[in-house]
């Protein structure tokens, strides 16, 4: 009995000293230990755009179009919805204006020159502009300077490029009624940029729609409203997430809201009045088609 009670008494007094000797073992092979993978960042999962995937139109046959109505209207990148166009990461000016320079994209003169004078705001897509006249278009040239030895001026080049300048859109749409399929939609035909040029908003170039949906598709756009969608210019303007208002509907005299109505003000509330009338007219359209 006491050689049990002295085998206890031992293995006790044993248990303090390997108590001892373990902890810092155990605490350097911690140390030690490296984080093989990083930890997730969030629950999120932000998935990148698959470039691949872009959602075509449906087709629509000439033949099915019962009611077509033309609408030019402008975007504000000062308004709150349409300033993720404008957003640090991700601005649409740099997404048009590169793949410009590496002629992924053609776009249009704003200026139609071919009948002998020119026309602004001339929309038709008529001439096609190389790479080097649309940046020009776009930024703007700073004059060369004249060498000293002899006294040849060197050729214009390009300013720096200010996103800034660019805070509206403008943007051609087709509303239509597809017969065939019952349905009454909207059709974006062109975008252009807009910067302020003698003290009035004017495009600077035309990107024809259907030929830069491909490339708006592959640009990934900030979504302030939930941060786990992936959201690409093509889908913010598809889906109709912006805000604007109508500038211009097809009229005999082909005049914009200003020039009808005499509007000089920018501020003049009835230009306001005018493009919410428009909207209007085309919603109630839609509505008397319908019977319930």
């Amino acid at each position: 009995m006491k050689s049990i009670l002295g085998v206890i008494v031992a293995l006790c007094l044993a248990v303090p000293a390997l108590a001892q000797v373990n902890p810092p073992a155990r605490v350097d092979s911690v140390k030690k230990t490296r984080i093989k993978t990083p930890p997730k960042d969030g629950f999120a999962v932000r998935r990148e755009i698959d470039s691949n995937v872009m959602v075509p139109y449906p087709d629509v046959r000439e033949e099915d179009v019962y009611y077509s109505k033309r609408i030019w209207r402008e975007l504000d990148l000062r308004d709150t919805i349409n300033s993720v166009l404008n957003a640090e990461s991700s601005k649409l000016i740099d997404v048009l204006l590169e793949a410009i320079r590496n002629e992924e994209l053609t776009v249009y003169s704003n200026k139609d020159t071919t009948a002998g004078r020119l026309l602004d705001d001339n929309d038709s897509f008529k001439i096609a502009l190389t790479a080097q006249e649309a940046l020009q278009s776009a930024q703007g040239t700073v004059e060369g300077e004249a060498d000293p030895e002899t006294g040849k001026i060197a050729e214009p080049t390009l300013r720096r490029l200010r996103s800034e300048e660019f805070m509206k859109y403008r943007i051609k749409e087709d509303w239509i009624l597809d017969s065939k399929r019952s349905v009454f939609e909207p059709r974006i035909i062109g975008i252009a940029p807009m910067k302020m040029v003698e003290g009035n908003w004017q495009p600077v170039f035309w990107v024809y729609y259907d030929d830069a949906r491909q490339l708006l598709s592959t640009k990934k756009l900030v979504n302030p409203a939930n941060d786990a969608s992936t959201l690409s210019f093509d889908d913010f303007f598809v889906r109709r997430l912006f805000s604007s208002y109508v500038v211009k509907e097809t009229n005999p005299s082909n005049k914009d809201i200003n020039e009808m109505l005499g509007i000089t003000d920018p501020k003049d509330p009835r230009k306001l009045y005018e493009s919410e009338r428009i909207k209007k007219s085309i919603m109630d359209f839609e509505q008397s088609l319908w019977e319930y």
